[in-house]
């Protein structure tokens, strides 16, 4: 059996018993009653009154310290309970080059990837998530956290153009893989999503998907982007214009990636596939942890507070009932 307090902070009131027991003290030795001698009181018989004078001073007090611990809600359990959760580490890199604003995907490549993103995250609160983005280089955005609060809003933060254009595939999986490498968690993933081909970097893809194998990280990868071609908008002195330009994805290395790491390639030509992805990957990534826990808390302040109720109910029938004084 244990018990814990809900209000732990009302403990603090017990300190006001001390000027209550200080000034009762104080009043006891002033009192005194004037008279010209007492030797006429020395040979009278002493009453069970004398002895119990101080009863219904004690009896508050008992009441106040009763009335405490009910405030401060005491609760009992003497029961664990054995539960499961999911957890694993996970690293969503996100290729942010220009191309990534092509509108095939609604309202465009980057917008949708951030959405859905977004979404898979507030579906996994138990898990160890980062955030890595690459164009023509790479840089961690948000490092492994469960403050998943602070992750979405340097997710939303997130936009083309923050970092020299390119698209590094390998250089954005090799630094996803250095926050991972040293987990120990005992599922460690990286989901890679992108729109175009290693262009830029020094690191090849492959390569960078060997090192990951190497940690045993499972790398799922994603190929955003229609079939065939894209509108894409172009500032023109004439206001945005929209231009069809190829969609030109290495599906092959982005299979191979996928392949050495034991992950899967998906392809999301619009927006409705890119969040089947998703649910497939968060169906896919599962890994229970045993946790114990207190199964069920008892209320316990009643007990308390009757107790209370009742010591006040003796203070009251001591006082004006049992060592009451009868002119």
């Amino acid at each position: 059996m244990n018990m814990i307090f809900a209000n732990p902070l009302y403990f603090l009131l017990l300190l006001l018993l001390l000027p209550m027991i200080g000034w009762y003290i104080w009043k006891q030795r002033q009192a005194s009653i004037r008279m010209s001698s007492s030797e006429g009181f020395q040979k009278a018989p002493k009453t069970y009154k004398i002895y119990l004078r101080h009863l219904p001073f004690l009896f508050r007090i008992a009441a106040i310290v009763f009335l405490i611990i009910a405030m401060a809600r005491p609760q009992t359990t003497d029961n664990w309970n054995k539960t499961t959760t999911e957890g694993i580490d996970i690293v969503m890199t996100l290729d942010i080059s220009t191309s990534m604003l092509a509108e095939d995907l609604k309202p465009n490549r980057i917008k949708a990837a951030k959405e859905v993103a977004a979404s898979f995250i507030n579906g996994r609160p138990t898990d160890n998530i980062g955030l890595v983005v690459f164009a023509g280089e790479s840089f961690t955005q948000c490092p492994l956290t469960t403050d998943h609060a602070v992750l979405l809003n340097l997710l939303e933060d997130v936009h083309c153009g923050m970092i020299e254009d390119g698209t590094a595939i390998g250089h954005g999986l090799a630094t996803s893989v250095s926050r991972l490498k040293d987990s120990d968690s005992k599922s460690k993933v990286i989901i890679l999503l992108t729109d175009g081909t290693n262009n830029r970097g020094e690191i090849a893809p492959v390569t960078a998907a060997e090192i990951a194998q190497a940690y045993n990280i499972r790398v799922y990868t994603i190929g955003v982007g229609t079939k065939g071609e894209a509108p894409y908008p172009f500032q023109t002195s004439m206001g945005v214009r929209y231009q069809n330009i190829p969609v030109d994805i290495d599906e092959p290395t982005l299979t191979k990636i996928a392949q050495i790491t034991g992950g899967m390639y998906f392809r999301a030509t619009n927006t409705a596939a890119l969040k089947n992805i998703y649910q497939e990957i968060d169906q896919l990534e599962k890994t229970k942890m045993s946790v114990q826990e207190f199964s069920e808390k008892q209320e316990d302040y009643l007990r308390f507070a009757l107790w209370g109720l009742l010591f006040f109910l003796l203070e009251f029938l001591t006082k004006y009932v049992l060592l009451k004084n009868v002119p």
